[in-house]
This record gives structure tokens, C-alpha cells and sequence, in this order.
């Protein structure tokens, strides 16, 4: 999964994006357009199924699952047209899987705002400005490719049809994902297109500290943005940046313990894998043995082959069948031998839909 982190500099990205993924490769600094070229991070799934079975099969290692994250320039507007760091940024987010928006939602005197108050609604709006523009650059472009190849093409006389209809969504200042079709050549379509404007948003709604445990229930700023993101059908979750940087490089015991006496029960990371699998229909299933530990992030609804496919693009050719045990049935028994003998560990098919905790082994010709 590929996160793509927006907004408008000095909001608190780059301080996130670091504590995110544990890193100190984004600057991070009280100026615009500290952030030049775009940083690029790996975070870890948090997993707590991974330990007890690392412990269960004495394997040599686990691999959690992991979320690439990209910090881009701090956006504003006229960024589409060339202005702060111009348009070339915006490419470096076509390729992510959802945007994480991050918007400032606390008043200090202290850090600058390049609009000079804070209001997260206008700030929102600046941003989907310059996707939408950006949008519109691509649509347009891919509307007269198309009309120059209709005549021998019928499928680009379809094409052209579509994009004005998205066009013109787009020129009217609404987003590309408003436009809601079943039709698959027009799926296909539009997600070729790669629109900014398509892609999922999650809310970062940065606070300060004293907002954060009761997850900032008083905070006007913080209600406008959920207030907003239900009628777009967005995640909206509550950080405070600096808390993060604090947490940033504690062990897991000694986080757990800082997050107690704020009353908290999850960080930033928690909070954003949380929404982003749920905003995205993902979920993992789990492999296990004696050399590794492994969870693997797949989209809901996936087939047993599909799922293989994961793995290795022959387990799912010679797909043959999967040996599958639930994880809480594998945890309460103790081991493999036991569920087995219990009749938990099944034979499934090629039919069979994968569920979240799935422990399973593939079988294939190979």
C-alpha cells in the first residue's frame, strides 16, 4: 500500500511522514518549501497476531506488512500553474493508492501559516483546487489523443465521451471520484487516467496536545474537516504531530505506557492504518513456519489463487488448493497438530474468500 502525504507547508507533514516511518529524511522546519523533493518511507503494520505466532513456530523471523508512505512539497495555490515548488509535484502522488491529507487544526502564534489563520476547510479547498487543475491537464490531453484516433478506433470515440463528462465535472470544481459508473471499459478509463482527484483521501486533522484525548471533541477546526469528509465519504482522524515526534523511536512497551498516561489507546501510525485499510477494502491473512512469520495485505473479497498470487505469481497459475486455520482457533489450541486434530485446519478451494487472520498454506504445481 502507497500513502501519498499532502497539504500546505508548515501543517506538520514532514514532522509526520518522519515519525511515520521513523526517519529524518524530511526536513522539517518552520518556513515554506522546506520539503524540495519528495521523501520516500516504509513503515511497518503494527501486528500483534505476528508475535504469538512467532513464539508458536519458534520461526526464524517475521515480516510484518509494510505501507510506503511519500511526503511531497508543501502545495498552495497556484501550485498547479507553477507557483511555490509548480506542478511537478503533483506527479510524485499519481502512483499512491490514497492521499493522506494533513491539515493544521491548532492555533500557535509561533509556526507560520501561509494563509496567515487557521481554517482547514479553506485550506482543503486550496489543495482540491490544484489536484482538480492538475486533473484537468490530464483529461484534456488524453481527450484530443483520443479525438485524433476515434475515426479508426471506436473505443477512443468512447473514451473522448467520457473525459468531457469528467471534464466538465472537473471545470465545475467537483472531483473526478463524484463521477460514479458500474460500466467496466469506463472504469478502466478513468483509473488509466490516474486523477489525483479519484484517489481515496484520508483526513490528518493535526491538534495540539491537549486535544488529543478525547480526540478533540471541542475543536471547531477538527469538526468542519468531519463535517466535510462526510459528505465526500472521507477518513478523518485526529494526530498531534509533536506527540508523534515524541513517540518516535520508543519501544513498544515504553510507547504503550506514554499512550496511557495521555489516554490514549492507539498513535498516529495505528490511527492511519486503521483508516486506510478500511477506506480501501484491505485486510491481511497470515503465512506461518519455521523460517518466517508473514502478513500479507490483500483487498477484501479476494479468492484463495488470488491471495496465493500475493506470494508468488505461480502459486496462483498452479494453484491447487489452500490448508487454512483461523488464528484465534490456532492461538487457543496451542499449536497446528492440535487444531488439526480438532477439525479446524480446512481444505478450501479456488472459490474460497480469503478473511482477515487466515493462517494459510498454499499448495501448487510448480
Amino acid at each position: 500500500m502507497k500513502l501519498g502525504i499532502v497539504g500546505l507547508p508548515n501543517v506538520g507533514k514532514s514532522t509526520l511522514f518522519n515519525c511515520l516511518t521513523n526517519s529524518t529524511n524530511a526536513e522539517a522546519a518552520n518556513y515554506p518549501f522546506c520539503t524540495i523533493d519528495p521523501n520516500v518511507g516504509i513503515a511497518q503494520v503494527p501486528d500483534e497476531r505476528l508475535d504469538k505466532l512467532l513464539a508458536l513456530y519458534k520461526s526464524q523471523k517475521k515480516l510484518p506488512a509494510i505501507i510506503e508512505f511519500v511526503d511531497i512539497a508543501g502545495l498552495v495555490k497556484g501550485a498547479s500553474k507553477g507557483e511555490g515548488l509548480g506542478n511537478k509535484f503533483l506527479s510524485h502522488i499519481r502512483e499512491v493508492d490514497a492521499i493522506v491529507h494533513v491539515v493544521r487544526c491548532f492555533e500557535d502564534s509561533n509556526v507560520t501559516h501561509v494563509d496567515g489563520t487557521v481554517n482547514p476547510v479553506r485550506d482543503i479547498e486550496t489543495i482540491n483546487l490544484e489536484l482538480i487543475f492538475s486533473d484537468l491537464e490530464i483529461v484534456e490531453k488524453r481527450i484530443s489523443r483520443a479525438e485524433k484516433g476515434m475515426r479508426s478506433d471506436k473505443m477512443l470515440s468512447k473514451e473522448s465521451e467520457l473525459l468531457k463528462q469528467i471534464k466538465n465535472l472537473l471545470e465545475s470544481g467537483i472531483s473526478a471520484s463524484a463521477f460514479k459508473t458500474d460500466d467496466i471499459d469506463e472504469l478502466e478509463i478513468i483509473n488509466s487516467c490516474n486523477l489525483l482527484t479519484n484517489k481515496p483521501v484520508i483526513y490528518a486533522a493535526n491538534v495540539a496536545e491537549e486535544d488529543l484525548a478525547n480526540d478533540a471533541a471541542s475543536n471547531v477546526h477538527v469538526a468542519s474537516i468531519r463535517k466535510l469528509a462526510e459528505k465526500e465519504s472521507s477518513k478523518v482522524f485526529v494526530i498531534c504531530a509533536k506527540i508523534e515526534e515524541e513517540l518516535a523511536g520508543m519501544e513498544q512497551d515504553e510507547k504503550n505506557e506514554f499512550l496511557s498516561e495521555l489516554g490514549l489507546s492507539s498513535s498516529g501510525l495505528d490511527k492511519i492504518i486503521t483508516a486506510s485499510y478500511d477506506l480501501l477494502g484491505l485486510m491481511s491473512f497470515l503465512t506461518a513456519g519455521e523460517k518466517e512469520i508473514r502478513a500479507w495485505t490483500i483487498k477484501k473479497g479476494f479468492t484463495a489463487p488470488k491471495a496465493a498470487g500475493k506470494i508468488h505469481s505461480d502459486f496462483e497459475k498452479g494453484f491447487i488448493r489452500a490448508e487454512v486455520v483461523k488464528y484465534d482457533d490456532l492461538i487457543s489450541l496451542g499449536s497446528y497438530v492440535a487444531a488439526k486434530e480438532r477439525g479446524l485446519v480446512r481444505m478450501e478451494g479456488k472459490t474460497y474468500v480469503v478473511q482477515d487472520g487466515d493462517v494459510i498454506q498454499f499448495h501448487f504445481n510448480g
